[in-house]
């Protein structure tokens, strides 16, 4: 299959190429790569080598298990949040560049077809929440859904753990940012809108190119960018204060959108922006490469060429405050053109948060702080 990959604003013209016959379309990653935590494990990491190796069936797996935590601590300190919640593990959406991948291996799978097609289900998450929020030592933070893992991916469809954990912290005005590139956000529009009358919420929805031949093929089940300026216009109006995340932005591939990204999100109602420069962490790094340079064989090494000048010949970064804007000649391009057309469409001109004030316990009496 030959598609052609519009490329605004670029001398250089590419082409996603996919091989029907070899290539499985909805899947980001193509092949498992080892899990580092097992010894001895059967994986496909080199394709060509391998002629007769039996593709096994990709039909979405939902593993249903009883957690022992859901809200965790957030380490990172390139994260604009404390703690996060996530009430699945894996991800359907397939996104070919997330980080969360290698957590996957955590759990036992492989960061590369397991992560998307075996979904760890939290069936107790607002159970876990409510014990975790009546813990006289919780002192109010805001907490992030989706800090790993998309919380509105296609399992929510059937399971509603986002829906139900909304539930919770709006009972106990606990105060929540979400970050996600579905739609299927607006199920929730009700309860996001009465979060909002109580300034316990905000929201982000990622969107990382207006090209669908590139989308469809970095990110495969995720909304349209078209759909996700709805998301953000259908919330605004909703009293919801919306944002839109820009990442990846990947030199040669979406970093020239980053202009158009913003300023569409403002006409639709985002009044705050962020972004990450992509870094190849882990396992994502060969899956990254195998994606890359199956769909833009004519391109691909420029591209990686520009990934590593932007992380000092790498592609990998664990320093803190430069693994997610990257460094270099193009990385600093990419942060001069976010704060300019920030201002420009008056992105994140306000000083603003989640009011943690209004905080209260069921059944509990006065004001807790």
């Amino acid at each position: 299959m030959h598609s052609p990959l519009k490329q605004d604003h670029h001398k250089v013209s590419t082409t996603v190429t996919q091989d029907t016959s070899a290539y499985t379309v909805g899947r980001g990653a193509q092949f498992n790569t080892k899990n580092r935590f097992i010894k001895n494990e059967i994986t496909r990491e080199n394709i060509e080598s391998i002629d007769d190796w039996e593709i096994r069936n990709l039909k979405t797996q939902y593993i249903e298990q009883q957690s022992k935590t859901i809200v965790n601590k957030i380490e990172s300190q390139d994260a604009g949040m404390g703690y996060s919640m996530n009430p699945y593990a894996g991800c359907e959406h397939g996104c070919i560049y997330c980080y969360a991948r290698n957590v996957h291996e955590y759990w036992g799978y492989s960061a590369g077809i397991d992560f998307e097609q075996k979904i760890l289900i939290k069936k107790n998450a607002p159970q876990l929440l409510r014990k975790f929020l009546d813990d006289p030592k919780w002192l109010c933070a805001p907490i992030m859904l989706s800090g790993n893992t998309d919380c509105y991916q296609p399992a929510e469809q059937k399971y509603r753990l986002t829906r139900s954990l909304l539930e919770v912290c709006n009972e106990y005005n606990q105060p929540v940012g979400i970050l996600t590139k579905n739609s299927w956000i607006l199920k929730d529009k009700d309860i996001l809108q009465d979060m909002a009358r109580k300034n316990i919420v905000s929201a982000m929805v990622s969107i990382t190119s207006f090209n669908e031949d590139l989308r469809r093929a970095m990110e495969p089940r995720t909304t349209t960018a078209l759909q996700k300026l709805k998301v953000i216009e259908e919330l605004s109006k909703a009293g919801v204060r919306m944002g839109v995340m820009m990442g990846p932005m990947i030199p040669g591939l979406n970093e020239h959108e980053m202009q158009r990204i913003m300023e569409a999100a403002a006409d639709h109602g985002a009044t705050f922006t962020a972004y990450t420069f992509l870094r190849l962490n882990g396992s994502v790094q060969l899956l990254f490469h195998d994606w890359l340079y199956t769909n833009f064989p004519n391109y691909a090494d420029k591209v990686w060429h520009l990934i590593e000048q932007s992380h000092g010949g790498k592609v990998n970064d664990s320093r803190w405050g430069v693994r997610m804007r990257g460094e270099g000649n193009l990385a600093e391009l990419v942060a001069q053109q976010y704060k300019k057309y920030g201002k420009l469409y008056n992105m994140n001109a306000e000083e603003w948060s989640l009011d943690t004030s209004r905080f209260r316990r069921p059944g509990s009496q006065g004001k807790l702080f």
